[in-house]
């Protein structure tokens, strides 16, 4: 099997040409950071996801997780880089320093977790979920509280879960079931929760799990939900070990991927009493979770996105080296020499497609978490706010979109392959399995979009949808007669236009009060934000390139307008082919995918009822 590969160059061009994250160390609580030290941790990242997370990656999907005499045990190759990753303080990149963490930006943490994901995300999904439970912990627990959990969670001596789903629930929360019986100052819980992603194993020597469920008397609802601290072991005063605290793993699920990661069935105090220390205040336990979902959608569409980029990767690897076939222009001779099949039309369009969706999708997440630093540490409030608005439409577009299209990418790198891609003995089906899960998961991409239609365009009397309108239109007022990018440029500005569209009659058909339509026709709508928003992050990126690529060309003495010497130029200069592949990837998604967005829009505007009205077979 080929070895995993991550293009470093593409990541920092994102981070630091495109976003320019090292802007952040100007503002507090990143002023003690510097642009080398942001670099230093990209590389070691980069090695150890290189180096350590891939091979036991392939190993863990091999080797699975076992359940055996009722106890959980994850790949015996995960625990090597799992002690590796916690002594080198990965787990609280950034949280912050008063309890163990780095107080590193959070769009670094999403570039290093690209990495780790894209190498192993069997894995690193555990590494997700514990400083996610344990930020909830720091955010609306009591003292006593983090003084208990917080430096064990963030160091990985103890891990850490979100519990929400039931078997009679699925998504919908507010059916939740698990009762919290008061017991003094803590409460009694009892009932059970499924698909609990690492919700036991043998990583750490207890496992702190954030459980949804309902105080006896509480309201029906998702407003009578609240938020509890329930440890596998409980903690006695001194902070060591004490009982088992009666949460009985019964079942781990047998996957179609993710085969290194438990999925578990936990029951909660069906064998003795199982105590749990309230999270915030009763009735609060949907806002606080909230908080963990919402990151934990942002880090889904990356899954998404860090295997499609890992997919790519190893679609271009193997095309450069497979031979067959002759040239296109000599298909006919017998005697001409045998091709890589990167010289071959059909897979150059895959690839360059393949490219596009990977490298778009990753910086619309990387600017997604770019602006959740910049509404913490923005010195105006206006700033803050506009920012945060900013996150709250694109969270759901990045997890949905990045999600979706991340599997394309994995379907399109398998078929690059051939049919030596469907085999074990190549990565293509395993990126393939392992990132269909992250669609359906954390709220599945049809409740993103029913998200963003009936909540976050309507947010804030429309100031989520104005702040992205915005900084579109800048662009293009910006950039309409570039030299390089004109047509692509105009492209975007008639796509921007058709959305305006969609978005009029969206509104018109709420203030109608004709819900339906705009429900039936959120998925679509999600996809043709997506469509846009990777069109204006792909040209965001070929503007920057192109000002690099002509100071290249000038010291080179070559026109970069001059299509035959700039090919010739790149051939020789890495630099000047990264810069120019930017600009051919975004003219291309502009040209041969953006189309598309005015195909949805058509769709979406047409109002067919035809799904709604049919009678299905059994209805």
């Amino acid at each position: 099997m080929a070895p995993f590969t991550i293009d470093l160059r593409e990541l920092k061009f994102t981070l630091f040409e495109q976003i320019e994250i090292q802007r952040l160390l100007e503002h507090e609580p990143f002023r003690e950071l510097a642009r080398d030290d942001l670099d230093m941790i990209l590389d070691e990242a980069c090695k150890l996801a290189r180096e350590v997370f891939a091979p036991a990656g392939v190993a863990g999907d091999r080797e699975g997780c076992t359940f055996e005499g009722g106890k959980v045990r994850v790949p015996p190759s995960y625990h090597e880089p799992f002690r590796r990753y916690c002594e080198a303080q990965w787990l609280a990149l950034n949280h912050s320093p008063e309890w163990g963490g780095q107080g590193a930006p959070r769009c670094l943490r999403t570039a290093v977790d690209d990495m780790f994901f894209g190498a192993n995300i069997g894995l690193n999904l555990g590494m997700l979920l514990t400083p996610g439970a344990a930020h909830l912990i720091e955010a609306f627990g009591d003292e006593a509280l983090k003084q208990i959990y917080l430096r064990r969670m963030y160091s990985g001596e103890w891990g850490g879960t979100m519990c929400l789903t039931e078997p009679h629930a699925g998504s919908d929360v507010g059916s939740v079931s698990t009762k919290a019986i008061r017991e003094g100052d803590q409460f009694r819980l009892e009932g059970e929760k499924i698909f609990i992603t690492y919700g036991d194993h043998d990583l750490t020597e207890n496992i702190v799990h954030c459980v949804l469920a309902r105080i006896e008397g509480a309201p029906k609802g998702t407003k009578g939900l609240s938020l509890f601290a329930v440890p596998k072991y409980r903690v006695e005063a001194d902070g060591s070990l004490g009982a088992f605290n009666n949460v009985v793993c019964t079942n781990i699920e047998h996957k179609l991927g993710i085969h290194g990661s438990p999925t578990c069935t936990l029951n909660f105090g069906g064998s003795g009493p199982c105590l749990g220390a309230l999270i915030g205040g009763e009735h609060q336990g949907m806002p606080a979770m909230f908080q963990l979902m919402n990151d934990a959608r942002l880090a889904v569409g990356l899954q998404g996105v860090a295997l499609a980029n890992a997919a790519y990767q190893a679609a271009l690897g193997y095309a450069r080296e497979r031979l067959q076939g002759p040239d296109v222009e000599r298909f006919k001779d017998p005697e001409a020499p045998r091709v890589p099949i990167v010289r071959h039309p059909d897979i150059r369009l895959s690839l360059m497609r393949q490219k596009a969706y990977a490298e778009g999708c990753r910086a619309l997440v990387l600017y997604t978490a770019y602006c959740m630093d910049v509404a913490r540490c923005a010195p105006t409030v206006e700033e803050r706010e506009e920012h945060a608005a900013l996150v709250e439409l694109l969270t759901p577009i990045c997890k949905a979109y990045g999600s979706d299209m991340g599997f394309r990418v994995t379907e399109w790198a398998l078929q690059t392959f051939g049919g030596y891609g469907y085999l074990r003995d190549y990565p293509a089906e395993q990126l393939l399995r392992d990132c269909k899960i992250a669609s359906i998961y954390e709220g599945t991409n049809g409740i993103q979009a029913m998200d963003l239609v009936a909540r976050k365009l309507p947010a804030r009397g429309g100031a989520n949808m104005l702040a992205v309108y915005k900084r579109v239109k800048a662009f293009i007022e910006a950039q309409r007669e570039h030299v390089a990018l004109g047509p692509a440029v105009a492209a975007l500005e008639q796509a921007t236009a058709t959305w305006s569209e969609v978005n009029r009659a969206l509104a018109t058909a709420a203030m109608r009060k004709d819900w339906l339509m705009p429900l039936l026709h959120a998925s679509p709508y999600l996809a043709l934000c997506g469509d846009l928003l990777v069109s204006f992050m792909l040209l965001q990126q070929a503007e920057v390139a192109w000002r690099r690529l002509v100071a290249l060309c000038a010291a080179a003495g070559v026109d970069p307008l001059d299509g035959a010497a700039l090919r010739r130029l790149a051939t020789s200069d890495d630099e000047v082919r990264f810069y120019d592949g930017k600009v051919k990837t975004a003219r291309f998604f502009c040209a041969s995918e953006l189309p598309r967005l005015h195909a949805r829009a058509a769709a979406i505007t047409g109002a067919d009822r035809s799904a709604l009205e049919i009678v299905f077979n059994g209805e």
